[in-house]
């Protein structure tokens, strides 16, 4: 019986895990997305369930949310490992690797088989013109407008290290990764940095320069997974390794970004020609484009959650602005400090505070919402210490004379004569929030900049535009609320005004 017991206890508790879904993530560019998708897809066929966290913003993003246990999985590149996670500052095996991610309760699977290292791309023509074949060759020719990826203008084994060893005296000017190239199609820009499989290099016809003094690491791409992934998990992936070379991954890639193919499409695909095969149903990852009914539902959700993003951090900022403005406004020195504190916060990076808020709430709806709430505080506290501070010393010494309490003097003096400037400060936080809501995707919390993100990965303008016009709708609305708003509510408030006078 007992035996029976720990039995019965244990497949209890193996259910119990096996019924909660693996986060398989990925980086906000193509191959990340079908390299997600590819690993979902395996992982759903052998019989677990997954959810999907797909463009979240970049490295760090994607690193602290594993450590932080809000995903399970994402794919990985040895030479990011090495020289920006890890900052080893020398060529480290994948075993080497791996020792290091240990003591962080992260573990390496074996590499997918590609090398997708960074390369330096020109446009063909101005290649040809000047006979750039070498990076070296960029150290003559200062007139060629170099833009790089925002990532890769900080990172140690990019611009940085680059400039180190190629003696370049110039920094860059930086540009999202997708978008650069775009610029480069359209002559905008002569140079940028690729990832040697990207589908683009073949769209754009660009010349891929040789790197003549061995900078760049290797960057096998490899799933790197929290250490406590289920076994089975870990052997479903596992049956993924080895079956890409630089070849496949390249075709894979521009299937999606030359010839329109969807990641859920795409990676099944891959999956079939391994041996694979992937009932169509069971993919519910990225597509790009599959019918107006589709897309309009799409639209409602987004709409919907990013709705919910911004009014949820609305309330909250506008109900602790207005009573800490309420608090600390008669005493200047506070009141001051208040403001300092709110204006500091604004000066932080919206991307840059997201990612610090992972290892504190990890990724969705709350680092967003907190992050959202923030950024509205500034001009909803100045807006309301200004216009408290600022009230007729003539009518509070009017309410002081009647023998009005301190609460009926904020009821009836200092909150209506207030309330115009509060609302303003209320309405420039809304339209704050709205846009700067769309980066909330970057960590996976949804809303109207999954189609923004996506469309960057793919340079997709009309999916862009599926997230840059409804939140643009939705701060002129916005804008329309508020306007009625106090139309109705400011004479109101004055009227009441001066029924104790």
């Amino acid at each position: 019986m007992k035996h029976l017991a720990i039995t019965v206890a244990l497949l209890s508790w193996l259910g119990s895990v096996a019924s909660e879904p693996i986060v398989v993530a990925s980086k906000n560019f193509t191959e990340s997305y079908l390299l997600g998708e590819m690993i979902a897809q395996r992982l759903e066929q052998a019989g677990f369930e997954v959810d999907r966290r797909f463009g979240l913003g970049g490295t760090l993003i994607c690193y602290e949310a594993l450590v932080a246990g809000e995903i399970d999985v994402y794919v990985e590149y040895s030479g990011t490992l090495e020289q920006t996670i890890l900052k080893l500052g020398k060529r480290t095996s994948i075993d080497g690797l791996d020792e290091h991610l240990v003591s962080r309760g992260l573990a390496l699977l074996s590499p997918l088989g590609f090398n997708n290292t960074y390369a330096i791309a020109v446009r063909k023509e101005v290649a040809e013109e000047r006979s750039l074949e070498r990076i070296s060759q960029l150290t003559k020719y200062r007139d060629l407008r170099v833009v790089v990826s925002h990532e890769f203008l900080e990172r140690e084994d990019g611009w940085p290290g680059l400039r180190r060893v190629y003696g370049f005296d110039w920094i860059p000017d930086g540009i999202e990764h997708g978008l650069a190239y775009q610029a480069i199609a359209d002559g905008s820009i002569d140079v940028t940095d690729a990832y040697s499989t990207d589908g683009e290099l073949q769209r754009y016809d660009l010349r891929v320069l040789a790197d003549d003094k061995a900078f760049f690491p290797t960057y096998l791409a490899i799933p790197l997974i929290r250490h406590d992934l289920s076994p089975l998990a870990q052997a479903a992936i596992e049956d993924l390794a080895g079956t890409l070379d630089d070849s496949s991954m390249a075709a894979l890639n521009a299937s999606v970004v030359f010839e329109g193919e969807d990641f859920a499409s795409a990676a099944r695909n891959h999956l079939g020609s391994i041996g694979f095969d992937i009932a169509e149903e069971r993919s519910s990852g990225f597509d790009n484009g599959e019918g107006f009914s589709k897309e309009f539902d799409s639209l409602i959700r987004n709409t919907k959650r990013h709705l919910w993003l911004t009014a949820i951090a609305l309330f909250t900022a506008t109900s602790v602005g207005i009573v800490l403005a309420l608090a600390v406004f008669q005493v200047s020195w506070v009141s001051r400090a208040v403001l300092y504190v709110a204006g500091l916060l604004q000066t932080i990076p919206s991307i840059a505070l997201l990612a610090l808020m992972i290892p504190i709430f990890g990724i969705g709806m709350l680092p967003a919402v907190v992050a959202l709430f923030l950024y509205s505080l500034l001009p909803i506290i100045r807006n309301s210490v200004t216009a408290l501070v600022t009230v007729d010393p003539v009518l509070r010494r009017v309410a002081t004379a009647i023998g009005l309490t301190r609460y009926d003097e904020i009821r009836y003096v200092y909150l209506p004569l207030a309330m115009p400037a509060i609302l303003a400060g209320v309405r420039t936080a809304a339209v704050i929030s709205i846009g700067t809501a769309t980066l909330a995707a970057f960590i996976g919390a949804g809303g109207l900049g999954d189609p923004i993100v996506t469309g960057l990965a793919l340079n997709d303008t009309s999916l862009i535009l599926q997230g840059a016009i409804p939140a643009a709708v939705l701060a002129i609305a916005t804008e329309l609320v508020f306007e009625g708003v106090e139309r109705v509510l400011v004479p109101r408030h004055l009227k009441v005004l001066e029924e104790p006078t």
